[in-house]
């Protein structure tokens, strides 16, 4: 693991744990233990930090969504496999962290939503593209709205205050997110392996109950 890469590793943890707007870059050079003037030479403000910090935590959910491209599963199975991690996705978006920086600084979390939407859109398409092939998706609907249509409803779980008094885990949020959108892309052909394959994670999710208890 490279400097930087630990680097932005320590400052994302503090910058999620107390906010956009709290955190100084004084606080960022005595957490990891450097001089203001080091930090300052490789970031010229808190602001290109904030957005270098984005891009890392971005880019680490997109390398592990993409390796799951050479595995030999179907188009539903990719998304079904991808759950966990569009979890750690909208996860970027941390309520205190988030808030702040829609409220202090909206350029960037502007430009962190429009670089999110084009890299997460390719990997969604490609597994359209696949699952059309494959006879598992509908060939009738935008497949572009459809996705931001997706991306945004895996956003809205900390950013709306539609969920804001909500008694659901950030978990199951994400898996009715899927969910719902499957639903909406898929054939009857997909729809029967889709039933199948959640009758099969609901009876693992018993039998480890039963193990448990």
């Amino acid at each position: 693991m490279s400097e930087k890469t630990i680097f932005l590793e320590k400052v994302s943890d503090l910058f999620f744990e107390n906010g956009a707007k709290a955190v100084t870059m004084d606080d960022v050079a005595k957490h990891v233990s450097i001089s203001k003037r080091t930090l300052y030479e490789e970031y010229t403000n808190k602001e290109e930090l904030l957005t270098a910090i984005l891009d890392f935590k971005l880019q680490k959910v997109i390398d592990t969504l993409k390796s799951i491209e050479a595995e030999n599963t179907n188009a539903i199975e990719k998304i079904l496999i991808r759950e966990k991690n569009f979890e750690k996705f909208s996860n970027t978006n941390q309520s205190v962290f988030i808030r702040q920086l829609v409220k202090y600084y909206p350029a960037i979390f502007d430009h962190h939503i429009l670089t999110m939407n084009e890299k997460i859109s390719e990997i969604l398409f490609n597994n359209i593209e696949k699952g059309r092939r494959e006879g598992l998706y509908r060939e009738n609907f935008n497949e572009s709205l459809y996705i931001r249509f997706f991306l945004q409803l895996m956003l809205s779980f900390e950013n709306s205050v539609l969920f804001e008094n909500e008694q659901c885990e950030r978990s199951q949020f994400c898996f009715e997110s899927v969910m719902f959108y499957l639903h909406s892309i898929t054939t009857e052909k997909g729809r029967q392996i889709l039933a199948k394959m959640n009758f099969e994670r609901d009876f693992k999710s018993d039998d480890q109950i039963i193990k448990e208890n």
